[in-house]
């Protein structure tokens, strides 16, 4: 049950808590991977897990509706709605638009639908029983498991594309939802995975991309490192490979781009400007290494 603004001030009284910053996981990350490396070309954060969003550092001069031209503006992305304008129609597919109706959501977050780890599993599922029911898997089967929504975990998608033991754990899986498989279906739901896990990274990539070469021709940065976190970017044996390939081919071919993850990177990065707003004295103007208004 969401609080009600009075219970989190009387939360915050109860225990001697004095609100000195507000940030989200993706801000987070990037402070805290900034303060890590401290060669302040860490000037994006990125979360690719349950759910997906970016910020990056912005040069005042170039943020409307906001006075004055020096220093830096964090600008927190919000990528997890883009497509909610219909942009994304040409790309979408079958799969997509249903997977989006049924949802609580439906017609918001829809780059997020595509790419992250709370709807690729249920996007991998969708596929399987439509190919199943066309007689392409499992002999024509669809088992009840299958047949219910979320019952393919996206944590499945890792373990199935793993080298060697990703066949085996395809069999163990798909015995475990009730199907009768043979080889050559493991083999099929090995690249029924690897699609879906693929066009997630290259779409994020393209996304990650779109923001480097804004930072690069604004900034003239030759060297631009990306804080990250999240458990489809940990997890996923080749997800930041998939990635990284695809803004290596789409960002300005003189600019290096650099990925730097830490564990609990959102947490430690809350705490990093906490301590610096506090230190200062003030919540407007911190530097550290990189400036960040609030």
């Amino acid at each position: 049950m969401k609080k009600e603004k009075s219970e989190e001030v009387n939360l915050c009284q109860n225990y001697a808590i004095e609100p000195v910053a507000v940030l989200n996981d993706t801000v987070g990350t990037m402070m805290s991977c900034a303060y890590q490396d401290q060669d302040q070309s860490c000037v994006i954060g990125m979360i690719i897990g349950t759910g997906t969003n970016a910020c990056y550092m912005e040069e005042m001069s170039n943020v409307e509706h906001i006075q004055g031209d020096e220093g830096e503006m964090c600008i927190n992305t919000e990528w997890a709605s883009f497509g909610d304008n219909g942009c994304l129609q040409d790309i979408q597919t079958k799969f997509d638009k249903d997977l989006d109706g049924s949802s609580n959501s439906k017609g918001c977050f829809i780059f997020e639908k595509m790419i992250s780890g709370m709807y690729l599993g249920e996007l991998t599922r969708l596929l399987l029983v439509d190919m199943a029911e066309k007689k392409l898997l499992f002999g024509g089967e669809v088992s009840k498991a299958l047949s219910e929504r979320d019952r393919f975990q996206t944590s499945y998608i890792s373990d199935i594309e793993r080298e060697n033991t990703g066949l085996q754990r395809a069999q163990q899986i798909l015995t475990g939802l009730g199907l009768s498989s043979k080889p050559e279906d493991c083999e099929i739901v090995r690249r029924v995975c690897e699609t879906i896990s693929s066009r997630s990274a290259h779409l994020c990539g393209a996304a990650l991309a779109t923001i480097v070469k804004r930072i690069h021709n604004n900034r003239g940065l030759s060297q631009i490192t990306v804080g990250v976190d999240g458990s489809v970017y940990r997890n996923h044996p080749y997800y930041r490979d998939r990635l990284g390939e695809m803004v290596k081919m789409l960002a300005p071919p003189n600019c290096i781009v650099r990925y730097a993850t830490t564990e609990d990177a959102s947490g430690k990065g809350a705490a990093v400007v906490a301590a610096m707003a506090k230190r200062l004295g003030k919540k407007k103007s911190i530097e550290l290494p990189v400036s960040f208004k609030a």
